[in-house]
């Protein structure tokens, strides 16, 4: 049958105004989930909530902002919520098993395929991975932020054919309903575009740290993994068997042609740290054309970066089009931009010098 992704928020998990646990939500979760494993899909849980429990117990009356005291909640948090997974599970004798990572565990290529491995075994021994993002140790510079973004990477990790994200709104709207009474639900979107993501509305409740526009940014990311996405309401956990079978609840993003594993961590496993921005020629090159991406075509440059970093693409509007590693460092770049390959050894007494700034086979075009 597959396998799929379910990420459940914390404002589903949780109540909005004490950030106790929804028994009801986590009871229906964990008898949906066995029972898609049981009919012989591969099921992993992405779970938010650590924080927000953490702060229940230790009598917190908001989320933390400070990053230690918000690390001493998941601390607290995590194992609690563990537990109580384990305990639901178990009455269903279903075993489940903690997957605790950070970013810098995708970043490095050695321990993200070892993760891939991981899971794969755990799938195979017909275990339910429950994933969270290790929040006692990530620092705030490496952080995936939210764990939309993180399971987007895990469905990707494993080459799902579902993610499905739970949250407290039942999908995307055309407007934010709660100021546009004319909103309308759109029940399939075939391309997020970059003004789709601009126009989302970054809500969230106070445990929480997604908003829509983090769960467009994830649906983006597994939709280029071939990952067909839906963003639904998660007040009824059995409305994720209907979604499987084609029911039009919530949000469905369409899969996109899946790419392959290795440009899928050069464009979302790493972390960009600058950009370039191109011409109308080396846009229409590199997106359309399939070439890689030549220092005549650079128009701008942003950040300091150094040879091997991942940076932006984009076009002259200031539209994110592609991620790829960089063959220069911002400061040799400034030197050769707008400039023909040929020119390179010269103008940076290089002898050998690579002729593209980012090769194809180190590109990625994400719209």
């Amino acid at each position: 049958m597959g396998s799929l992704v379910v990420k459940i928020g914390t404002s589903s998990l949780s109540d909005p105004v004490t950030g106790d646990l929804r028994l009801s939500v986590l009871g229906g979760l964990a008898e949906v989930l066995t029972g898609l494993r049981r009919s012989g899909m591969s099921v992993i849980l992405v779970s938010s909530g650590a924080v927000g429990v953490g702060c229940s117990r230790l009598g917190l009356k908001e989320r933390p902002t400070s990053v230690p005291l918000k690390q001493a909640a998941a601390a607290v948090g995590q194992g609690l919520l563990m537990s109580m997974y384990d305990r639901l599970f178990g009455a269903l004798n279903q075993p489940v098993a903690q997957v605790l990572l950070t970013r810098q565990d995708l970043m490095d290529r050695v321990r993200y395929l070892n993760a891939r491995q991981t899971l794969i075994e755990l799938l195979q021994l017909q275990v339910i991975p429950i994933i969270n993002e290790n929040d006692t140790v990530a620092t705030e510079e490496l952080r995936f932020g939210d764990n939309d973004a993180l399971s987007a990477l895990v469905a990707g990790l494993i080459d799902a054919q579902w993610l499905v994200l739970l949250t407290d709104v039942d999908g995307l709207y055309s407007a934010n309903p709660n100021i546009d009474p004319q909103a309308q639900l759109l029940h399939e979107v075939s391309e997020i575009t970059e003004e789709m993501l601009r126009s989302a509305a970054s809500r969230g409740s106070q445990w929480g740290s997604g908003g829509m526009a983090s769960k467009l940014e994830a649906a983006r990311i597994a939709t280029t993994a071939g990952t067909t996405t839906v963003i639904a309401s998660g007040r009824d956990p059995r409305h994720i068997p209907r979604i499987l079978a084609g029911e039009a609840l919530g949000t469905r993003f369409l899969a996109q042609p899946r790419t392959s594993q290795r440009k899928r961590w050069i464009a979302y496993g790493l972390v960009p740290v600058g950009a370039l921005q191109l011409d109308a020629g080396a846009v229409r090159a590199v997106r359309d054309g399939g070439k890689s991406l030549l220092p005549a075509g650079i128009a701008a440059i942003e950040g300091g970066f150094e040879m091997g970093a991942l940076v932006r693409l984009k076009d002259a509007s200031g539209n994110e089009f592609a991620r790829g590693l960089v063959n220069y460092s911002s400061a040799e770049l400034k030197k050769i931009r707008g400039h023909q390959s040929t020119e390179i050894p010269d103008l940076l007494q290089i002898d050998g010098a690579a002729p593209t700034v980012v090769h194809r086979d180190n590109l990625l075009i994400l719209s």
